[in-house]
């Protein structure tokens, strides 16, 4: 199969190495310069310089080039949430897509199907997504990933593409559901990055614990559900791979980007500082406020996303913020 990778940050390079000994995989990136370097030094020095590229990988600049290899094959757009809409509106009408990025855009508060929707409304697309850090992946370490779209064939391209000994792909129906839990679960992990930040200072009187962190991460699962269903999204998809599975893995792995935001700021470092320190995209910042937005419009209550956008916005310390979910008035679990 022919597959055209649109972007060339840890992700995309991660699945264009876990797919290329099977399949003719290209890997593009608007850089030409970073491509340059990438086919002469065979590793992405910039995003993933851990794993260097198999020889059959081919790495290139030419975007049109791109989306002619891509054509009876698979399109997979690995950009990070913001440049999403700029990549599907430059596509042929007709071509499948499939996406990575995890999260809603900052202007419009959509998410990446309601994007494509208003875009390619009659073209196949779906999102694949799943708890997967990129470095595993690259190392070919054991991982499960869902590809969900209304089209079944496109879903069944995604399995042929990318599955393998080291990685599972399932199928779902549900892309809102799994874009959902794929947005969500970053704010939660800067969330748990914060509590767990808090845990590790010393001589902190009732600091929190492993308990914080459980109770933290199951009432994030709840808020993920509640807004999920209410944009139209099947409950049980937050029990699966996009939703408590990606949730645990970002909101506890040292990976986590997430999580890393939430240790720094319960540090005392400045957010700025912090994001320039990762020199990844953390979609959890951007994604936050958006988030709280689109779930107010719905009338969703999320009190764990509202304490992260007022954290953020530098208005509450983490230890306030921690101490004001604590002092909520007792509810039903569900």
């Amino acid at each position: 199969m022919n597959i055209s990778m649109l972007g060339a940050g840890a992700w995309g390079t991660a699945l264009a190495i876990a797919a290329a000994p099977r399949h003719d995989v290209l890997l593009w990136t608007r850089d030409a310069q970073q491509a340059a370097l990438m086919i002469a030094q065979r590793r992405n020095q910039r995003y993933l310089p851990e794993v260097p590229l198999p020889a059959a990988l081919a790495v290139g600049a030419d975007h049109d080039a791109a989306l002619r290899h891509a054509r009876g094959g698979l399109l997979v757009v690995a950009t990070p949430m913001a440049a999403l809409r700029e990549r599907l509106a430059a596509l042929p009408g007709d071509l499948p897509v499939l996406w990575l990025c995890k999260g809603f855009e900052a202007v419009s508060g959509e998410l990446g199907h309601e994007i494509a929707r208003e875009l390619r409304p009659h073209a196949p697309a779906g999102v694949l997504s799943g708890p997967s850090f990129a470095l595993e992946v690259a190392r070919e370490q054991p991982t499960a990933l869902v590809a969900a779209s209304s089209d079944d064939a496109l879903c069944e391209a995604a399995v042929q593409a990318f599955h393998s000994d080291s990685l599972r792909v399932y199928r779902s129906a549900d892309p809102v559901g799994v874009e959902v839990g794929g947005a969500v679960k970053n704010v939660l992990a800067i969330a748990t990055g914060l509590v767990d930040g808090l845990a590790a200072q010393d001589g902190q009187a009732h600091r929190p614990g492993l308990n914080a962190r459980a109770a933290l991460i199951t009432r994030g699962l709840a808020e993920m559900t509640r807004l999920g269903v209410a944009l139209g999204a099947r409950a049980e998809t937050f029990m699966g791979l996009s939703g408590l599975g990606d949730l645990v893995l970002t909101a506890t792995g040292d990976l986590s980007r997430n999580r890393s935001v939430g240790l720094l700021l319960a540090q005392g470092l400045a957010l700025p500082d912090i994001l320039r320190q990762l020199g990844h995209v953390a979609e959890g910042v951007y994604s936050a406020p958006t988030l709280l937005a689109r779930a107010r419009g719905l009338g969703v209550q999320m009190p764990i996303t509202q304490a992260v956008v007022e954290v953020l916005e530098g208005r509450i310390d983490p230890l306030r913020a921690m101490w004001q979910l604590m002092s909520r008035e007792a509810t039903r679990e569900s």
